[in-house]
């Protein structure tokens, strides 16, 4: 028997860059305030937290939340790459599904350092080897810069080879985000910038992707709580946000063999998970009408048009020139402003992407919102790999 997860509060703290921010406990401790604020109850009534972070030591979940409360409550620390908040998102959406508890806590939050991700664990195999390889395989030709911009660059040049997609593509989803991140003010970038004010950006690599097209490392923090309809019924909260599926998938086979970029960095993965999400929920892709999508480049975002089932394998290009990815077309992609000009701290993205969903879903994104938003969907994803797909409606 499994019984209705309500989102019953979000929080979220404004984004910055690396030095600007406070510590991890103070941004934690805050989104964690104004979920519970936004929920209308106290820390006291929160039966089990997930706290995610890819960045920190052990338990530094349990030195975010002891800020809030010392209940004596199960911590669970969550680090699934960059598909840690939607991991921890998971972890309590299935307590409270199953009806181990009534109400829990998934907190996520990021304090990065400067530059391009790395690893921290030098000495021992790396997490990713696997990625690495097809990397070094198909991506070799440009080695020596940083990894992520070389697993994602080449999996968006392997699309411009296979499909005729066009750089300047991708430089219209770079253009894109910054319209809608304009009238979001939790966004670290609102600055306004054309496709060839992108196109013209430094080159990181000539003739597939320039500066802008990269999200930059941010921290942050993101939380939010889920209840039962009983628990919500019981202490009057609001109930008109559910989660209505949800699915995490890991890599196939054919993530690796045969070797392809595109499905290395989690087309297969992101696919599966989406038709496990419709499956169970009775819903196709073209039922929605705003989504949040792990646009770490603007390749990914591109990619990920595809994988959803937004539009045909090939059909990217023509799904971005005929307006189908903003206001007006098929579906709202990235209203936040998403990864790019919000900017992702690894461990707070997945909840700052329920943080917006769930404010559309409610009808108070201000001027972001949608028009008639009764479904949302979140991708979010992490090489190495993880990718979760959560399916909102309204109630």
């Amino acid at each position: 028997m499994t019984q209705p997860v309500v989102v019953a509060g979000v929080g979220m703290i404004p984004f910055k860059k690396p030095g600007a921010s406070a510590s991890y406990i103070d941004m934690g401790a805050d989104a964690t305030r104004q979920a519970l604020a936004d929920a209308g109850i106290g820390y006291e009534l929160i039966q089990q937290a997930y706290v995610g972070y890819v960045y920190g030591d052990s338990t530094s979940g349990q030195s975010a939340l002891y800020d809030v409360g010392l209940s004596g409550i199960p911590v669970v620390n969550v680090n699934n790459n960059c598909s840690t908040g939607s991991s921890a998102l998971f972890l309590a959406r299935q307590a409270v599904e199953s009806g181990m508890v009534d109400c829990a806590l998934a907190l996520g939050f990021e304090q990065m350092q400067p530059g391009a991700l790395g690893s921290v664990w030098n000495d021992r195999p790396a997490a990713m080897g696997k990625s690495i390889a097809v990397t070094e395989a198909l991506a070799g030709d440009v080695a020596g810069m940083p990894v992520a911009l070389q697993m994602f660059g080449g999996a968006g040049r392997e699309h411009m080879q296979k499909y005729g997609t066009k750089m300047e593509t991708f430089a219209a989803i770079r253009a894109k985000a910054s319209r809608h991140a304009a009238n979001n003010p939790l966004a670290l970038f609102r600055k306004v910038v054309s496709v060839d004010d992108v196109m013209n950006d430094v080159q990181v690599w000539p003739g597939v992707m320039t500066r802008l097209m990269a999200c930059p490392p941010t921290c942050g923090a993101a939380a939010a709580v889920v209840v039962s309809e009983r628990f919500a019924k019981k202490h009057g909260l609001r109930t008109d946000v559910v989660i209505l599926a949800q699915s995490m998938t890991t890599d196939f086979p054919s993530s690796f063999e045969p070797q392809s970029m595109i499905k290395m960095v989690g087309a297969d993965m992101t696919r599966a998970a989406a038709q496990q999400v419709y499956e169970k929920a009775g819903v196709a892709p073209e039922d929605i009408k705003v989504a949040e999508l792990h646009d770490c480049f603007a390749h990914n975002e591109l990619l990920t048009y595809e994988a959803l089932g937004f539009c045909p394998e090939g059909g990217a290009e023509q799904f971005i020139l005929d307006g189908d990815n903003t206001y007006g077309g098929q579906v709202v992609t990235n209203p936040s402003g998403g990864l790019l000009s919000k900017g992702h701290p690894l461990g707070a993205t997945g909840l700052a992407q329920c943080y917006e969903l769930t404010h559309q879903l409610r009808g108070t994104a201000d001027q972001r919102q949608v028009a008639n938003a009764n479904l949302a969907l979140a991708h979010n994803l992490g090489l190495g790999g993880a990718c979760v797909v959560t399916l909102y409606g309204r109630a």
